[in-house]
């Protein structure tokens, strides 16, 4: 089968031990991301099955119009609104997804907090430069942690924050609060005391239609002037612009971001990269070899299952009856 690939930003994937499964198979691998129709059409227009990291590239029925051999997506991950789903089932094209456990993601995002909060590209680079201390960091124990949803990465953050001596603290929908009253962790009395008494604030919500936007300048303006934002899940659950005018305000004072709303973010051009009180990562909080290894290793078990006769872990069922019509 004719396998393509995009989106390889790190060229890592035919280094991966997995991908040995893909033997027999055509497989074509893009390093690069593009965007427009025409682009992906003719990238695409042999491929029996893509395989897409995470939403680097959006899957709409225009694109499926000109793709009459396709017939799997195999997504590294969950299927979100990047693949229009329905479109997909309409026209015969089924969909696979995955699953990892959020450690990796997890682990950058106190690997930011730790960064953040004693300032170390800040001085690391004066170091480099010749300079000597210039700042003044803050510990973590005693401080207060706020954590914005209680799912699989959002437990892991928590229980970092209590390991290293926080008052830790939930917010989110009730469901994701019963699960941290249950493990022992303290609820918010609000959504305005969660922004206003936290010393750092971690999102770790899903995005979705209900949860585009879901912080607003309010909320933010409601932090404190030596408060941390830190958002390794997705740029879009904050307002358009509010983050940037907030930092610009001080309240919070800082902001720790692994996400963007457009991606690749290349020559520098996101307003967040301007600002010295923003530490900014190129969204790599999944980018690790054994969480890579378990995406694609799964992503690629699903095609050879498809292709197989055996297709599993589909959340479109239904396209295999539109395939045989």
């Amino acid at each position: 089968m004719r396998i393509v690939i995009p989106d390889d930003y790190q060229g890592c994937v035919r280094g991966l031990h997995c991908f040995s499964t893909l033997a027999g198979h055509d497989v074509t691998v893009y390093e690069d991301n593009v965007k427009s129709l025409d682009a992906l059409a003719e990238r695409f227009r042999d491929a029996d099955a893509l395989v897409l990291t995470r939403e680097r590239t959006q899957i709409a029925a225009a694109l499926l119009d000109r793709l009459p051999r396709l017939r799997l997506i195999s997504q590294t991950g969950k299927v979100a609104g990047h693949v229009d789903v329905d479109a997909c089932t309409a026209r015969g094209v089924a969909v696979a997804e995955g699953s990892g456990s959020g450690a990796a993601t997890a682990e950058l995002t106190w690997a930011l907090i730790l960064a953040s909060r004693r300032h170390l590209v800040a001085e690391v680079n004066r170091l480099r430069g010749g300079q000597w201390q210039g700042t003044l960091g803050q510990e973590l124990r005693g401080q207060r942690l706020g954590v914005w949803s209680y799912g699989r990465i959002g437990r892991q953050v928590a229980a970092y924050g209590r390991a290293f001596g926080m008052k830790v603290w939930v917010w989110g929908r009730e469901g994701s609060v019963a699960d941290a009253r249950a493990d022992g962790f303290e609820v918010a009395p609000s959504r305005e005391a969660f922004f206003a008494e936290s010393d750092i604030v971690s999102l770790h919500v899903r995005l979705n239609a209900e949860t585009e936007g879901l912080i607003g300048a309010a909320d933010l303006a409601r932090m404190g002037p030596a408060a941390l934002l830190v958002n390794t899940s997705r740029a879009e659950l904050v307002a358009p612009g509010a983050l940037v005018a907030a930092l610009r305000a001080g309240r919070p004072g800082f902001a720790a971001v692994d996400a963007y709303e457009q991606e690749p973010v290349l020559g520098a051009a996101h307003p967040l990269l301007q600002l010295d009180n923003a530490l900014c990562t190129p969204h790599i909080g999944f980018v690790e070899r054994d969480n890579y290894e378990a995406y694609f290793g799964t992503a690629f078990d699903n095609i050879n299952s498809f292709f197989a006769g055996a297709p599993k872990n589909l959340v479109n069922p239904r396209a295999l009856e539109a395939a045989r019509r």
